[in-house]
């Protein structure tokens, strides 16, 4: 009964966000709240809630601050050379643009946080993909599927999970695995070229006249809402077209030489920019992601410093701290709310006992017959598993079980270890990971839309590292 209702409460959720009928807010309290008092246990509800919220309240805070912290970071100009070097990678060419995205999400992501390489990407492109009126789910879609494959860094939190599960190695998990886990790289690039060139053929072949020229300072992107961009700084920067038309879905294209309405670039003359601190302000962040790799301070702690020093350094002032908090708080409390709600999610999951009794069905339906190929079944289970769970909840709840029905057929649990880690690229658009809602929030995109474009590529993806481990005899 609860391996039914668990997985009611989980297509219904999916499919009132996916058809808009609720926000995603409403439906990750609402639903789970109906289903726990569904199953007879209305009378736990708030005990479960309470332990959920326990549970991710780190998370949030960590979220909170984080988000301040960028945001400042954005503000003084931390940035803006990332998004100049991109446009002159990309030339306002979609396809530069989107393989430009799959790029840089992959090397943010070496610091092993989703929610830092989501800021930071999304910080960078959303103004080109703004100014070029190109579908923003591509934008967060890429991004998130890159990131998944790279959050198998053992420092990314699965790895280290699955060797603490079974009592393994990191590195004998995850260095057999760089061949797989580089394929899987490859193929969101090449995921990244067909989806450009799908936008390319939907409002045409881009360019910027001056904006990339050897010398320029400013790009088009980088100027204020609804300022023409043949009259910005009187530089005539403007974006043309030089063919194509427009597509029904995603964002429209701009009108010619103007910015999207209600569009909000990095104007590079605004009055936040702090060019004087530029090196300190790199310096911090460099060391605040390195004390949050090696673990020196916990990480809601090491960014609550790093957003009280940010402010105090760059803003002196009081009322500019304030102004520059007031600033980032949409952002905070969209993602703090969206994080607390899925704590109901995830509180009735686990307390009702709805995520055990359907780990155990999709155990015990696995036949006698695959018993000598559980890696590979641990690998198309790690799929479903890992979106529907959290991480701790596969790793320590069904991994073991997975590893101890492969020993009994002979499978190292090694292999078990290594197939758990592909279903990442897919975990990272969970609605039960909180980094999740800092790329959409950030990014503007409704969830239900990301989803929809997003879980069928990343899903393949993750079906492509597994053929590839197959491949090389890793699994």
């Amino acid at each position: 009964m609860l391996t039914v209702l668990g997985f009611a409460m989980i297509a219904t959720f999916l499919v009132l966000i996916m058809t808009k009928k609720m926000s995603p807010i409403a439906a990750l309290v609402l639903i789970p709240a109906l289903f726990c008092v569904a199953v007879g246990q209305g009378a736990q509800l708030g005990d479960y809630v309470i332990d959920g919220v326990g549970k991710l309240a780190p998370t949030a805070a960590m979220l909170m601050f984080a988000i301040v912290y960028f945001g400042v970071m954005i503000d003084v100009g931390l940035f803006d050379p990332i998004v100049r070097a991109i446009l002159r990678f990309c030339k306002a060419d979609p396809v530069r643009v989107v393989v430009g995205t799959a790029v840089l999400a992959a090397i943010v992501s070496l610091d092993g946080d989703g929610s830092t390489t989501f800021m930071i990407t999304v910080s960078a492109m959303y103004p080109l993909y703004k100014r070029l009126g190109m579908s923003l789910v591509v934008l967060t879609g890429v991004a998130a599927t890159a990131n998944g494959v790279m959050n198998t860094l053992p420092w990314g939190g699965p790895t280290a999970r699955a060797a603490t599960a079974l009592k393994l190695d990191a590195g004998d998990i995850f260095v057999p695995m760089i061949p797989a886990l580089a394929v899987g790289l490859l193929f969101v690039i090449a995921l990244a070229y067909v989806l450009g060139r799908r936008e390319r053929k939907r409002i045409g072949y881009l360019t910027l006249d001056e904006a990339l020229a050897p010398g320029t300072d400013t790009e088009t992107v980088l100027v204020g809402a609804g300022a023409d961009a043949a009259e910005a700084k009187g530089e005539g920067h403007a974006a043309r077209r030089a063919g194509g038309g427009t597509g029904a879905s995603g964002d429209a294209p701009a009108e010619e030489g103007a910015e999207p309405a209600g569009f909000q670039g990095l104007d590079p003359n605004r009055a936040t920019l702090r060019p004087r601190l530029y090196w300190f302000n790199a310096a911090l962040t460099v060391g605040l992601l390195t004390a949050m790799i090696l673990e020196v301070l916990p990480i809601p702690v090491l960014f609550l410093i790093g957003a009280a020093l940010a402010l105090t350094v760059n803003f002196p002032r009081p009322a500019d701290q304030k102004a520059r908090l007031a600033a980032h708080a949409d952002n905070v409390l969209n993602v703090s709310g969206m994080v607390f709600a899925a704590a109901v999610f995830t509180g009735v999951l686990t307390g009702t006992g709805m995520v055990k009794h359907m780990a155990d069905w999709l155990v015990g339906a696995i036949p006698d017959a695959m018993g000598p190929h559980m890696a590979l079944v641990t690998g198309v289970l790690s799929l479903p598993l890992t979106y529907f769970m959290s991480n701790d909840g596969f790793y320590f709840g069904v991994l073991p079980v997975l590893a101890e029905a492969g020993a009994a057929h002979g499978v190292s649990p090694l292999e078990i270890a290594r197939a758990s880690l592909v279903g990442q690229a897919l975990h990272m658009s969970s609605p039960l990971v909180p980094a999740v809602y800092v790329l959409v929030g950030m990014a503007k995109v409704e969830f239900g839309d990301h989803t929809r474009f997003t879980v069928k590529w990343a899903a393949l993806t993750s079906l492509v590292v597994l053929g590839a481990a197959v491949l090389f005899g890793l699994v």
